[in-house]
């Protein structure tokens, strides 16, 4: 009697430890997943992100363009990882293509307002390939600019001035990029300015 004694309790306490066993991986299965409050968490973050872009964009009286389509075989963007690599965007606003060349007829300032233009569809074409959500954008990480000017015009980083403080005004310091910004000898369809940029998303 003595050992049926001894099982008996050894059985009990395996039993007991099973069941504790069963029921605190049950209370886990029904406690609400942590992951979820941070996905809701980081879900209002990127609404307020993205409604902060929308409104400092109406705040300077900017709007961004239908992302242009482009011209020839090849894509406005490639995703690479975490970059998005996009086209040069050449000089147009609603009226059409801004044309021109620096140091022939267009002023510096003229053509610092057609690269505002390109940085404009820059980001469009940067909210195309993050699915409209303009939040994903981490930061610019570098702009190469193209200024249609003569051999004698040497302002062309005034020029691209134009699209770097456009990206930094409408995204703080996640416009802040690198740059290049060389004179080309002419330009697609005789626009003034063609920009091209590598953006970082989440």
């Amino acid at each position: 009697m003595k050992r049926f004694g001894h099982r008996f309790n050894a059985f009990a306490k395996a039993l007991g430890k099973a069941l504790s066993k069963s029921l605190a991986a049950r209370s886990r299965r029904l406690r609400p997943h942590s992951g979820a409050v941070s996905v809701a968490a980081k879900s209002d973050e990127e609404r307020i992100m993205t409604n902060a872009i929308d409104a400092r964009l109406a705040e300077l009286g900017l709007t961004l363009p239908d992302a242009p389509a482009p011209a020839a075989n090849y894509v406005p963007y490639v995703l690479s990882g975490n970059l998005v690599f996009v086209s040069g965007q050449i000089s147009m606003n609603a009226d059409g293509l801004i044309t021109g060349k620096l140091g022939a007829g267009l002023s510096v300032e003229e053509g610092a307002a057609a690269a505002r233009a390109c940085a404009l569809s820059l980001l469009a074409q940067v909210k195309a390939a993050c699915g409209g959500d303009l939040s994903r954008l981490k930061r610019v990480v570098k702009l190469t600019g193209f200024v249609n000017s003569t051999d004698d015009f040497t302002d062309q980083p005034k020029v691209i001035n134009g699209a770097s403080d456009t990206l930094v005004e409408i995204l703080g310091d996640a416009g802040r990029h690198s740059r290049s910004a060389v004179s080309a000898a002419a330009l697609p369809l005789g626009v003034a300015v063609e920009i091209e940029g590598i953006f970082e998303i989440a």
